[in-house]
């Protein structure tokens, strides 16, 4: 087994101002709203970017959103350039007979105005699943990726969103086509209102007993967990400790084992490296934050929701979704309404 560990220092995050905002966002999207082609509309009539709903109702349990890409023109030759999409494409879950039922072979027929709709094998398909919207309790969302024939699958859980108390998360990850090598899983949990009473501590006091934020990792040949304990400096700022641990599964014990005793010093370096800029992009994220409050803050959440990358627009209707190409297999419709 390998242990790694390494200490950065960064800044501080302020707790008032990190609820504020959580709390801002959350009745920024739940004041929202949906037009007929599916665009997620905030209360001022401004449009979410990169967000429709393709699916369900708005808020709902079941309720699946996406980007729809740009639809494409064949060229001159009638067929369709590899890695391009349409709206069904990027749900990833297209019924035959429908707009996006050829992503699931690469080929389609050319709609009414001569634009093909049919991604290549190497695009990239995507959706998020709203399991659950329930802002004074839990808010979970299920994000859907697939590329290169890899399918990801990620659940995201917050409690008490409008002032976070703990993030719980799960990935799975496995290629349909291949075998159980391909196949790996991981969960983490951030338990918030640990970390909070961690770095409230006095800096003379003992680091926490039990680390906020854990996560495991899990392969058919490896296993991995990950703690982070973050405890005050003097100075104000924060002193974060993160722990790597690895273990090799079946016949790899000993095969890793003697290959960490030649690797163990490249290995350690390039940990540290991950830690170090981590903490630079933390620090680096938190120096462009505004301390803004009320509806200044308000304002601002808000421009960054409905803000377009430029030359950008993102046209089409809410596409049909579910069906047997779904990569991550049946398409849920969800359950009982959850709002």
């Amino acid at each position: 087994m390998a242990r790694l560990t390494h200490t950065v220092t960064v800044a501080p995050l302020d707790r008032g101002w990190f609820e504020e905002a959580a709390g801002t966002l959350v009745d920024l999207l739940d004041g929202s709203r949906t037009r007929a082609d599916g665009s997620v509309l905030l209360a001022d009539g401004r449009a979410v970017a990169g967000l429709r709903l393709l699916k369900g109702r708005h808020l709902r349990s079941g309720a699946r959103y996406g980007e729809t890409p740009e639809p494409v023109t064949p060229g001159a030759d009638g067929r369709v350039p590899a890695g391009s999409g349409t709206a069904g494409a990027a749900d990833g879950l297209a019924r035959p007979g429908t707009a996006g039922a050829g992503a699931a072979d690469g080929s389609s027929d050319p709609g009414a105005d001569g634009r093909v709709p049919a991604p290549g094998p190497s695009a990239t398909v995507g959706a998020v699943v709203l399991r659950a919207w329930r802002p004074a309790h839990s808010v979970e969302v299920e994000s859907r990726v697939a590329e290169d024939g890899l399918a990801l699958r990620l659940k995201v859980r917050l409690s008490e969103p409008r002032r976070p108390r703990a993030l719980g998360l799960s990935l799975s990850g496995h290629r349909p086509d291949r075998g159980s090598l391909y196949r790996f899983s991981g969960r983490g949990a951030a338990d918030l209102a640990a970390w909070w009473a961690a770095v409230d501590r006095l800096p003379s006091a003992l680091p926490a007993a039990r680390p906020p934020v854990t996560a495991q990792a899990a392969h058919r040949l490896a296993k991995a967990r990950l703690t982070v304990t973050p405890h005050p400096a003097d100075d104000g700022s924060w002193r974060i400790s993160v722990v790597l641990s690895v273990r090799g599964r079946w016949l790899l014990r000993p095969v890793g084992a003697v290959a960490l005793f030649f690797a163990l010093r490249p290995v350690e370096r390039g940990f540290r490296e991950a830690v170090e800029n981590a903490a630079a992009q933390w620090n680096t994220a938190l120096a462009e934050l505004t301390p803004r409050h009320g509806e200044a803050l308000r304002t601002e959440i808000a421009d960054a929701l409905t803000e377009t990358e430029p030359d950008k627009t993102v046209p089409g209707g809410p596409a049909d979704a579910g069906g047997p190409t779904d990569p991550w297999g049946p398409a849920d419709t969800g359950g009982p309404e959850a709002r």
